[in-house]
């Protein structure tokens, strides 16, 4: 069907609208009051060749961008993404965070989009529901990049049949944050031997190599400085909400090993939930419930690391619409998240610890009805969903 003139106007006209906006909010100081300044910081730091783990020399940029050093605003992900933080060590903090918000927004406009083919083009728009995900909106208000994490899963699913070296490449953005991804990891590497789907581990190899090699070129010592900064920053000393952090606090707080039992647990259990069904295997069924268990069980997440969740929470609405169940329990837990995130409760808060619980409650709610029919993922074809 051919495209409008007018829908293209339309199109171009709301995106400039966005830009704009986008400009207009980032004021002076702004860019220094978001978890942002810390990727900026250590692009600046990358780029003239200085070390970006280094607390001192970050704090001092992030002070000069407005940084009220209240809280030690470092990154800490491994240098393989530094590649994400390059491009911002070559302008200001407020054009960098212009730039990626715009760089979030589209990632996000891109990831709806694909999990709206994925599901057939539906004509009910319930896509159109994912931008009330809250921790799409507290990425957008912290400058943080958990978006970028659902990118990479979503190009995975989208890709991962009809392109899989592109699929396979696309998970250097899930891996800047590896914790996050564990017992989905060992169930890909798994799935990638049985289906001899080589090409999918190639593709990631090539992108890490790149990356890595990246980085090399502006820092030889990236790995030895990140491995210094996390032994000496007290991460595992914070209070975050996850279920294996109070796990831990519970049975002993000075046990580091206990934060790690849920998450070898949760290995566990996807090793035996792939090799029972590795025969019929499909991401865009048993790999969404793997998706929502690795995170369930991280040893570390924030509200932002949940944006990665949408491919579940969004194929839940669908699966509901197409069984006749209600929407209601998505509408009021969305309500409740959204309403923390307009509060401005920090991330940190442990009135996030219900939100991970409740997306996978909204998952196997939506998705119970033995026999329900679902969209084939890329195809549009419809096959039978097994019960969980």
């Amino acid at each position: 069907m051919k495209t409008s003139p007018w829908r293209i106007v339309a199109a171009l006209g709301l995106a400039a609208a966005g830009i704009g906006i986008l400009v207009l909010i980032v004021n002076n100081n702004n860019a220094g009051q978001r978890d942002f300044i810390s990727y900026w910081a250590a692009g600046q730091q990358l780029v003239h060749g200085a070390d970006p783990y280094d607390g001192a020399a970050v704090q001092s940029l992030e002070r000069v961008a407005g940084y009220d050093l209240s809280y030690r605003l470092i990154m800490r992900n491994p240098p393989l993404a530094l590649f994400l933080t390059l491009p911002l060590g070559f302008v200001s903090p407020n054009t960098g965070l212009i730039l990626w918000l715009i760089a979030l927004l589209a990632s996000l406009v891109a990831s709806i989009r694909m999990l709206w083919t994925m599901h057939g083009r539906p004509d009910n728009r319930l896509h159109l529901l994912g931008y009330c995900f809250a921790p799409l909106m507290e990425c957008l208000m912290a400058g943080q990049l958990g978006i970028f994490l659902l990118l990479g899963v979503v190009l995975f699913l989208y890709f991962h049949k009809s392109r899989p070296f592109l699929a396979g490449a696309a998970l250097l953005l899930c891996a800047v944050k590896p914790h996050l991804f564990l017992p989905f990891a060992i169930v890909l590497l798994l799935w990638v031997i049985v289906q001899k789907a080589y090409r999918i581990l190639a593709g990631f190899s090539v992108a890490l190599l790149a990356s890595c090699t990246l980085v090399f070129c502006f820092d030889r010592h990236a790995w030895s400085q990140y491995s210094q900064m996390m032994s000496t920053s007290g991460i595992m000393d914070e209070i975050v909400p996850t279920l294996s952090e109070f796990f831990r606090l519970l049975v002993h707080r000075d046990a580091v090993w206990l934060q790690f039992l849920p998450q070898a647990a949760g290995c566990g259990w996807a090793l035996w939930y792939f090799w029972t069904r590795r025969s019929r295997w499909s991401w865009m069924d048993q790999g969404l419930l793997l998706l929502l268990v690795s995170v369930l069980c991280a040893p570390y997440a924030l509200l932002t690391d949940e944006a990665m969740l949408l491919p579940a929470v969004l194929a839940g609405i669908y699966r509901a619409d197409d069984s006749g169940r209600s929407l209601l329990p998505f509408g009021f837990i969305a309500g409740v998240a959204m309403i923390e995130v307009f509060a401005e409760i920090p991330m940190t808060s442990v009135f996030y610890l219900w939100t991970v619980p409740a997306w996978l409650a909204w998952y196997l709610y939506a998705t119970g009805n033995k026999g329900m029919r679902v969209k084939g993922a890329c195809s549009g074809a419809a096959e039978i969903a097994e019960p969980l």
